[in-house]
This record gives C-alpha cells, sequence and structure tokens, in this order.
C-alpha cells in the first residue's frame, strides 16, 4: 500500500435494472453472432461491413445509390464511408460515376465481381443463420424481430435527438 492511502471501501453495486441486462443480452447476442459472421466472412476478405455495402448495392439493382444513401441503409454506421468504399472499389467489388446532372452526386454500383462473391455467400449465410437461430421457434423469432425493432426506433430517435 502508498504510505497515506486508504483502502477502498466495498460498496455494494446496485443491482442492474431490467433494462439494464436486457441491454447487455442484445449486445452479446449481437457480438456472438457477428464473430460466425466474421469468420465465414474472412476467406473472402471481406469485413462484416464491406458484405452489408455489398448486399445494399445488389439491393439497389441497376440505378445504384448515392454515397450518403448506402451510408444511411448501412446496419452499423461507418464515419468514413467514403474511405471504405474507396478500398471496395480498389478491390473491383463497386464502381462509382458521378452524375451529369448534378457532379456533386456520385452514384455508386455492384461490379461483377461484387455480384459473384456475394452469390457465393448467398447460401452459406443463410446456413449460419439457420444454425444459429434455428433452433428458435418462428413465432419467438417474429416475436424478438418486432421486439428489437421498437428498440431500434427508440434508439435512432434519441440518437437524432
Amino acid at each position: 500500500m502508498i504510505k497515506g492511502s486508504q483502502p477502498a471501501t466495498r460498496r455494494q453495486a446496485p443491482k442492474p435494472l431490467l433494462e439494464e441486462q436486457v441491454f447487455i443480452g442484445v449486445l452479446r447476442a449481437a457480438d456472438a453472432l457477428a464473430r460466425g459472421g466474421a469468420a465465414l466472412l474472412k476467406p473472402y476478405g471481406l469485413s462484416g461491413t464491406q458484405y452489408n455495402v455489398l448486399r445494399i448495392l445488389r439491393g439497389a439493382g441497376a440505378e445504384g445509390l448515392a454515397c450518403r444513401e448506402v451510408g444511411c441503409r448501412m446496419v452499423s454506421r461507418d464515419p468514413d464511408i467514403t474511405r471504405l468504399l474507396d478500398r471496395m472499389e480498389a478491390r473491383g467489388l463497386i464502381s462509382r460515376t458521378r452524375e451529369e446532372r448534378d457532379r456533386r452526386v456520385v452514384k455508386t454500383f455492384i461490379t461483377e465481381e461484387g455480384l459473384r462473391i456475394l452469390t457465393e455467400l448467398d447460401a452459406p449465410v443463410r446456413e449460419m443463420h439457420r444454425s444459429r437461430l434455428g433452433h428458435v421457434p418462428r413465432q419467438k423469432l417474429r416475436q424478438l424481430l418486432r421486439l428489437l425493432e421498437t428498440a431500434s426506433s427508440q434508439g435512432e430517435r434519441h440518437a437524432a435527438g
């Protein structure tokens, strides 16, 4: 012990709120599920964020999306979406073009290589989802989805305000 210092008195930690327990449970579950996804994507040299971008752009089709639109649709917000897209473009997974009508807008598109990788991943990703959540009855999964959507929308309102 350091000369002159007093040992800390032990105080009982407050009992966690149910909301705190749920919050931590959701974070743990998300982490466990994300680790499985990361392991599946690693051989393809993709992060979960890059995979998310590819799925968003595949869904956008031939129209593509502006950079900010991609960012708004992301599962996890990336503060530097431009750099993320730069790395993906350098790998040939996406392409970008400046719009002729409004030169400020840069449209982003998935490339054939990006589509090829996504198509190759479709079945393994579905199987991973089944293996992680298939034991949960459908009714419970629907209920969980509704609860998560409620929690997410409340969280978005607080983040915006």
